[in-house]
């Protein structure tokens, strides 16, 4: 019998809902999960967290709007189980009590805030499920969130072998350096200073230059891989698995960061409350690239969301 789940991924910029169905645990390790519905909301949870420490009001109701909408869809397909994983910007905030309450009475669960290591387990679990069989392992998974990126190293054989998260994300790394529209120059060398000395004590932790596969996650990558393909449209399926070369990177990263917010909203692919931070996350992608030594990078739409979902599975009786 299948198990009907909901996963939910509370990040600093967006707010995710996976609603699937989990197959029979003596179908095996291999097989997949069937979607019934995936919905994200831009809600920029994070807004100003980096500088004032506090989630602003604001940023608490429009995550308030989007998961209520979720709730109506969740009572709606009959979900047997619901999990919300809340990351970096609620694990910051000095009012995450209020954030925790509107949670509870919104959608009727507690918001979970994962640690640093669980949320490298369950991108991992989401990630490397399903990868083609030419991906060479151990897979160093990357996923670029808007407070924080998670490094996470291992084999689906063995699971996870080492893992870090690192504070840069696209939404921090835009507000504490690129202001300009486009982005100054000098704005872009600050950024990416920072975003290096934050990859090399990451891969201090996480021996990330043995890799074999890059695998790369989240809005930031899967918009660099949607732009590198010349989509008219975004294409999941697509992007999904889709192998982008270091150059071509390093060549939207260029082409986005010498635009203005108005000319990256021109771009047919891009979400418009992702167009005044994708800058930020494109270079943080380019610049794990340069640090890591890969030369390549495999796309997954598979990620922490999947992992939560993942987590949900009955145990095999």
């Amino acid at each position: 019998m299948t198990t009907r789940v909901a996963a939910i991924d509370c990040g600093t910029n967006s707010i995710r809902l996976l609603i699937a169905d989990l197959p029979d645990p003596s179908a095996g390790p291999t097989a997949p999960l069937t979607d019934i519905t995936r919905r994200l909301e831009i809600v920029r949870l994070g807004q100003g967290v980096d500088q004032t420490g506090r989630l602003a009001p604001e940023a608490i109701e429009r995550t308030r709007v989007a998961l209520a909408g979720y709730a109506a869809e969740i009572q709606k397909q009959g979900v047997d189980r619901v999990r919300m994983c809340a990351t970096s910007a609620s694990r910051d905030a000095s009012n995450a009590a209020d954030f925790r309450a509107m949670v509870e009475r919104t959608l009727g669960v507690a918001p979970e805030v994962v640690t640093g290591d669980e949320e490298a387990r369950l991108s991992f679990t989401g990630a490397v499920r399903g990868l083609p069989a030419d991906a060479e392992p151990p897979y160093l998974v990357v996923d670029i969130g808007g407070g924080s990126t998670e490094f996470v190293l291992g084999t689906r054989e063995d699971g996870v072998e080492a893992a870090i998260s690192v504070d840069i994300g696209c939404v921090r790394m835009t507000e504490r350096h690129l202001h300009g529209d486009p982005p100054t120059p000098a704005e872009v060398a600050a950024a990416e200073a920072d975003i290096a000395a934050a990859v090399d004590r990451a891969l201090t932790v996480v021996p990330g230059r043995r890799a074999g596969t890059l695998v790369g996650l989240a809005g930031s990558v899967t918009t660099v891989v949607a732009i590198a393909q010349g989509l008219h449209e975004y294409a999941p399926e697509r992007i999904h698995h889709a192998r982008v070369s270091y150059e071509t990177v390093a060549g939207v990263t260029a082409d986005l960061l010498g635009r203005t917010r108005a000319e990256r909203l021109e771009i047919p692919v891009m979400h418009p409350g992702r167009a005044d931070v994708i800058g930020a996350g494109a270079l943080v992608l380019r610049v794990i690239m340069e640090r890591a030594g890969m030369s390549a990078l495999v796309a997954s739409e598979h990620d922490i969301l999947d992992g939560i979902a993942w987590s949900l599975a009955p145990s095999p009786s």
